[in-house]
């Protein structure tokens, strides 16, 4: 069985971005490891649990984006936001994901991820509403020549208590990302998640998976999460050949 973190290791100063991710909903597919190694940035391999790893699927709002002081950024730094992902593992022992994309609704946010943390952002029409305790997520990739769009309705219910299948999907305290030649870790805290049981009852994403060179999965994910959100922030990127205590 893989090692989880529960708890978010303490993030080393200085801190340079806070943000809040808010209304998140977990899919996720079991995958053959073999299937998605070759999408991994050199230093980190695939992570994975009890044999197998996962493709995750996660639609939410972010809210409140910012310096780790001061007022959050009007307009730019609120967002909707749907990221496709993969459970990573790098030379220092720091789990974390590598995002196959991340389709927001801020041209502006895109360009300047993409520019500055060389993540693959891109831009889409996106909607999100709630109705009680059902949560709705649409997206509509603009990108010419490349048809991709999801739509994601769930049924959120009572909060339960974690798993260690939860906390491996869950418990992420960085990304890794490849940029300028090198590895580079980017470290974030938030308290724990709560976590909701949530029911599917819409899953509909043409051409979403294959638009990051993914198969379309073969049938509904093998595990659904709902949470409300947590508050975040990031400290400074780190190499992954440096000691696990270069991030604290």
């Amino acid at each position: 069985m893989a090692v989880v973190w529960p708890d978010a290791p303490a993030l080393r100063r200085p801190r340079i971005l806070r943000q809040q991710w808010l209304d998140l909903t977990f899919l996720h597919w079991a995958v053959d490891p073999a299937a998605v190694a070759h999408f991994f940035p050199p230093g980190t391999r695939l992570d994975v649990f009890e044999g197998r790893t996962y493709v995750g699927l996660v639609p939410f709002r972010m809210v409140g984006t910012g310096l780790p002081h001061g007022p959050a950024v009007p307009y730019f730094g609120t967002f909707l936001e749907t990221n496709i992902r993969l459970y990573s593992v790098d030379t220092a022992g720091r789990r974390g994901v590598v995002f196959l994309s991340l389709d927001a609704n801020r041209l502006a946010v895109v360009s300047i991820a993409r520019a500055v943390f060389a993540l693959p952002y891109r831009w889409a029409r996106m909607t999100h509403t709630r109705s009680g305790d059902t949560h709705t997520y649409a997206s509509t990739l603009r990108r010419p020549g490349v048809s991709a769009a999801a739509q994601i309705a769930v049924d959120t219910g009572p909060a339960v208590s974690t798993d260690p299948l939860a906390d491996f999907l869950t418990a992420r305290w960085g990304l890794h990302t490849y940029r300028a030649g090198r590895t580079w870790y980017l470290p974030n805290w938030h308290p724990t998640w709560e976590l909701h049981s949530a029911t599917l009852t819409k899953l509909h994403m043409p051409g979403l998976f294959p638009s990051v060179g993914l198969p379309d999965p073969a049938g509904p994910p093998d595990h659904v999460l709902y949470s409300p959100g947590v508050p975040a922030e990031f400290g400074l990127p780190v190499n992954p050949a440096l000691r696990r205590s270069a991030s604290r």
